[in-house]
């Protein structure tokens, strides 16, 4: 029956399109994934760039589905814990989703908005949705508050969610993508859950799962201070593109940069010959391999997008 209810909310949702949601018209709006992204990225897409054309090859996109299913997962399992947790355990639990006013679930469709943010002389939106809002009951508060949830997929090696790896606390990209959130949904409080698909064993002793589970979790306390960084950094875009005045491109961002042909095409001569002295000094450096290798890939990628356009140019 579970099941069945959460179809039922999605065909409702889906089938009714006086409920979708859309950024507001002629106001700069960016998503809570993006906090972290690239700024040059960003002020190019404010700027009316097109997107690049999405060529990843099929095993990423099953990669990305996957990590959408395990959100789905984690979802319906808190779902399943509320209504059956009382009969099973004689109380109600400590947590349970927040709900809309029809009594949905807040998270996904049912939880998507677009909040308009005045900052720094600005005016922009945060437009999205999350993995989830909870009601959650404090004892030592005596009262229940409102509590954010993200959910990300580990999918690489079991290692990715043990003691050690995870000793330094969640990725930065993913605290500043919650701060946004905390902005949306007016929360003060994030528990960010990450969940491993890849597993050491399908039989451990405890002791080996102790060293190797498949989740890891960590709470967040949202403060002004970090509320502020992240909306100076969108007010900062805002500005950039009013003005014309492009940030600087970020090769540690180049993978996940969905603007590469606009970004690489706009670099002026001496942007270029910046960037290249910065990946020269980098391969004489005691970075890691990898570091080393991202940013080459990437001014090769950037020398590549210029040398195709210059070709079209003169054939056309």
């Amino acid at each position: 029956m579970l099941d069945a209810q959460i179809h039922k909310w999605y065909s409702d949702i889906l089938s009714d399109k006086s409920r979708k949601v859309w950024p507001p018209r002629g106001v700069p709006y960016f998503s809570p994934s993006a906090a972290d992204a690239d700024p040059r990225s960003l002020y190019e897409k404010m700027r009316g760039a097109k997107k690049d054309a999405d060529d990843r090859p099929p095993f990423q996109g099953r990669w990305t589905r996957i990590g959408t299913a395990i959100g789905d997962t984690i979802q319906r399992d808190i779902l399943f814990a509320e209504k059956h947790y009382a009969r099973h355990y004689g109380e109600n639990p400590a947590f349970s989703f927040a709900r809309n006013d029809r009594g949905e679930p807040m998270f996904e469709e049912f939880a998507k908005v677009s909040r308009i943010v005045e900052h720094s002389g600005k005016t922009f939106s945060l437009f999205g949705t999350c993995d989830g809002i909870m009601s959650v009951f404090v004892p030592e508060l005596g009262r229940t508050i409102r509590v954010g949830l993200e959910i990300k997929s580990k999918q690489t090696t079991y290692s990715q969610t043990s003691e050690y790896s995870t000793r330094n606390g969640p990725k930065e990209d993913h605290v500043k993508q919650c701060v946004c959130y905390s902005i949306m949904y007016d929360v003060d409080y994030y528990v960010i859950l990450y969940v491993n698909a890849s597993k050491k064993s399908w039989a451990m002793t405890p002791e080996e799962f102790a060293k190797s589970p498949d989740i890891a979790t960590f709470g967040l306390r949202i403060t002004d201070e970090m509320r502020t960084e992240v909306l100076d950094h969108f007010a900062g875009i805002v500005d950039a593109a009013e003005t014309g005045n492009p940030p600087k491109l970020d090769l540690g961002k180049w993978t996940f940069n969905n603007f590469k042909q606009a970004c690489a095409l706009s670099l002026s001569l001496d942007e270029l010959a910046e960037i290249e002295r910065k990946v020269s000094l980098l391969q004489r450096s005691s970075l890691p391999d990898w570091k080393k290798r991202g940013a080459a890939e990437a001014l090769a990628d950037i020398h590549r997008i210029r040398a195709e356009n210059e070709f079209a140019k003169e054939a056309g």
